[in-house]
């Protein structure tokens, strides 16, 4: 009876609502603002062709899609209307991107205010020059930021997540999306929510770490920081969730390689940041390369269906990566594309990013009775559904002025400033920092010194000079008008060919300190080669190697600093002088020569724009540091993985078990004593526990803690880890000040796969550990449930 009444009900409202469009000028159902989206949804695929529908699933690169027509002007180029007539486009990717794969520089690409016109002449072109007027989702990649001419450029996710500031995260990803989206983007790549365990591979720099709940946390927060509450404001845009899934712990460090784990280690470990995001609304989600269990993750119906749609709700869209498609047949798991393509759609994916598998594949699949009408209508539904959120319909162009306004403001620049500098991880300090801002002789010396593209890590596009600040100009910013700064480039990261070491060792004698920068670089440059996916390919025959040692592609078969760099660290440190080394790099490095031989040391990771000034807030005591490591730094490569959940490790013949800097350590210029702990059973209907502490700056200065609260089941039904991250705060207190700190865990804390695969909270005791990194626990206590 309450079905038939649902449906009458709904039939007498689509009936109301035919009336409203006959009066409307007959306009098709799709088209009315006030139809029910799913209404609007059916409507419109019923009233498309087969192509139209193919062409909905595809995602083609988009960069030469548009033409400058004069200094100021932009139009749709003739291959954008031809693949507009074959079968109008979908969503096109990267559009606006600029960097050297794309051949886009800072004069034949666009400025904020071209982007907005360019964007808007594509819009305008599928809204009244195609059949049915269905406007484009424009996907580009905001994994720190717009990756185009003119943004902001933030700190990469490793450097973010060194924060542990879950507000500041969300902060950046509004800012990211009102960028993108003010220049008339719908979908922004990223935020990267993959565990990653592997420094080797390329792409450590993208992610939040080796924590599922860190990266969690962290992840999600910029997540909901770019969707905002709702997609159409004109302020914020979908995100897509990058890669699903087990994508940072592949094997040998090679990017794409398969993924050793079980299901059990997938659902706990890997899974939980995409199940996190998908619960708290995630608009699109991309696949991985790789394969898990010999089941290639753009294929894996388990994952994609059973698990994302079945279990978790999802209700967007899935994007393959560029191409991963075609890559299931080079995992020999398909013996053509279209084959690859038909399991792809089957197995739950939505939109091809590249475009020809599903484009030359798909409605020949169709004829030949591989798929069915049923599973082409579910993905083009999910993909319109978001054009129809996003109110694209209505609403589908942007404000090229507000674009050139807002686009790269002060108050962003600010942003990446205080996010730099509340990730910069204080790693070592003998009483040599903070440095004075009136030492007399400052000798900066390393190729990562005043190289900007080597602090701004990989999808970054081209850049103004004047809109960066390296580590030179923030020392120059920060120091006194008598304070004299020499500097002295020493090596480059790769290159041997121009070193003079020499001259470094001049400058530091002559100086009371140094501040010497090294690391690696995720710098593209013009000569560097690119395969189709836009991965960089190492080569050796260029005369001159280029600074790049990380970023997509670039996998490392050991963690040293290439180059002469650890010649320049010795030689520098052999002069006595007081030594501050700075790591700006993309992975964990072997940072054991910088350890004994620099009085004081520090890694930014890739720091973004502003990173110099943000470690000059830093070295010169504006600010007191207090990021925390998001990954361990291990000792040497014969360690990997290691990582701070597997508990105490034995040590080797050669070295120690235990890594070099734990995961969640990093040193302040005051101090923290932590005292009274308080354990409670939860008194709200889902806290199982509440966790308490007083933590108290004993120190001669302001300054933050993060407070890290790690849990240990000391008995359960399957494996568990010895201790695991479970909530942290991070808090500003002032000297002399106290704070009670509280944690809430929930079933989501405490929660495991049982050996039947269930996720259940089981009874019996648990470990509580409250401290200041994995390392460090300062408090203990036990409570049974």
């Amino acid at each position: 009876m309450v079905r038939r009444k649902k449906l009458l009900s709904g039939v007498l409202l689509l009936s109301g609502m035919l009336c409203t469009g006959r009066v409307m000028a007959q306009q098709w159902l799709y088209k009315q603002a006030a139809v029910p989206i799913e209404y609007r949804v059916k409507d419109l695929l019923g009233r498309m062709t087969i192509e139209e529908k193919v062409g909905q699933l595809c995602c083609p690169l988009g960069w030469e899609m548009y033409t400058k027509t004069g200094k100021n002007e932009v139009t749709v180029s003739e291959l954008y209307k031809k693949k507009m007539a074959e079968a109008p486009v979908g969503s096109f990717w990267a559009v606006l991107r600029a960097d050297p794969w794309t051949q886009k520089t800072l004069e034949t690409g666009l400025s904020p205010e071209l982007s907005a016109k360019a964007l808007n002449a594509l819009q305008k072109y599928a809204v009244e020059e195609t059949r049915l007027g269905i406007p484009v989702l424009f996907a580009e990649e905001c994994p720190h930021g717009h990756m185009a001419i003119g943004t902001t450029v933030f700190p990469t996710a490793l450097s973010a997540a060194s924060t542990w500031n879950e507000g500041l995260m969300l902060k950046m990803g509004e800012a990211i999306a009102l960028e993108a989206r003010l220049q008339g983007a719908n979908i922004g790549y990223g935020p990267v929510l993959d565990v990653a365990r592997e420094p080797r591979w390329s792409r450590m720099e993208e992610t939040f770490g080796e924590d599922p709940v860190l990266t969690t946390i962290m992840g999600v927060a910029m997540m909901k920081g770019m969707q905002g509450k709702v997609q159409n404001d004109g302020k914020h845009l979908y995100a897509t969730l990058k890669h699903f899934a087990a994508y940072g712990v592949p094997e040998s460090g090679h990017n794409g390689s398969r993924a050793n784990c079980g299901m059990r280690q997938l659902l706990s470990e890997y899974l939980p940041p995409f199940r996190k995001a998908v619960k708290e609304g995630a608009g699109t989600l991309m696949t991985s390369y790789n394969a898990i269990d010999g089941v290639p993750c753009t294929a894996n119906k388990e994952l994609l269906t059973d698990v994302l749609r079945n279990q978790w709700g999802f209700k967007g869209f899935v994007y393959s990566d560029l191409i991963s498609i075609e890559g299931i047949v080079g995992m020999r798991a398909a013996k053509d594309n279209k084959e690859a393509a038909v399991k792809a759609l089957k197995a739950g994916l939505d939109m091809d990013l590249g475009g020809n598998a599903f484009g030359k594949n798909l409605k020949k699949a169709y004829e030949e009775g591989l798929i069915t009408m049923a599973d082409l209508d579910r993905a083009v539904g999910n993909v319109l559904r978001l054009k129809f959120q996003m109110g694209l319909f209505e609403n589908p162009y942007v404000s090229p002025e507000l674009a050139k306004k807002l686009v790269h403001s002060k108050e962003h620049k600010e942003l990446a400033r205080q996010v730099a500098r509340e990730g910069v991880v204080l790693l070592k300090n003998e009483g040599v920092l903070p440095l004075s801002k009136h030492i007399g002789h400052l000798a900066v010396i390393g190729p990562n010194a005043d190289e900007m593209y080597n602090q701004l890590g990989d999808y970054t596009a081209p850049q103004v000079r004047e809109e960066v600040a390296t580590v030179l100009d923030g020392i120059r910013a920060a120091v006194s008008e008598s304070t004299r700064v020499t500097y002295v480039k020493g090596c480059a990261v790769r290159d041997t060919t121009a070193t003079d070491i020499p001259a470094a060792v001049a400058a530091a004698q002559k100086a009371d300190a140094v501040v010497l920068v090294v690391g690696g670089s995720s710098a593209r440059d013009f000569k560097t080669k690119y395969i189709s996916t836009g991965a960089a390919t190492v080569s050796e025959d260029a005369k001159t190697l280029p600074d790049m040692d990380c970023g997509e592609g670039f996998d490392r078969s050991s963690l040293r600093l290439l180059g002469d760099q650890e010649k320049l660290i010795s030689a520098v440190a052999s002069t006595g002088k007081p030594l501050v080394v700075v790591y700006i790099q993309g992975r964990t490095m072997n940072m054991n020569l910088a350890a004994e031989k620099a009085q004081a040391l520090l890694t930014a990771w890739y720091p973004g724009e502003q990173g110099g000034m943000g470690i000059a807030d830093i070295l010169f005591g504006d600010y007191s540091p207090a990021g925390r490591l998001p990954v361990s730094v291990p000792r040497s490569e014969g360690q990997l993985p290691v990582f701070y959940s597997q508990g105490t490790q034995r040590d080797y013949v050669e070295s120690k078990g235990t890594p070099l800097y734990a995961f969640g350590y990093g040193l302040s210029y005051t101090r923290f004593t932590y005292s009274g702990l308080e354990l409670q059973k939860g008194t709200e209907m889902e806290t199982l526990q509440t966790v308490a502490c007083t933590v108290t700056n004993t120190g001669n200065r302001d300054g933050e803690e993060v407070v890290q609260l790690y849990i240990g089941d000391k008995v359960a039904s399957v494996s568990q880890p010895p201790l695991l991250l479970k909530a942290f705060q991070r808090i500003f207190l002032k000297k002399g000040e106290s704070r009670q700190v509280i944690f809430h865990l929930k079933k989501d804390d405490l929660g495991i796969y049982d050996s039947e695969m269930n996720y259940v909270v089981e009874p019996g005791e648990f470990k509580v550990m409250v401290g200041a990194a994995s390392n460090d626990i300062r408090l203990e206590g036990e409570f049974v449930l």
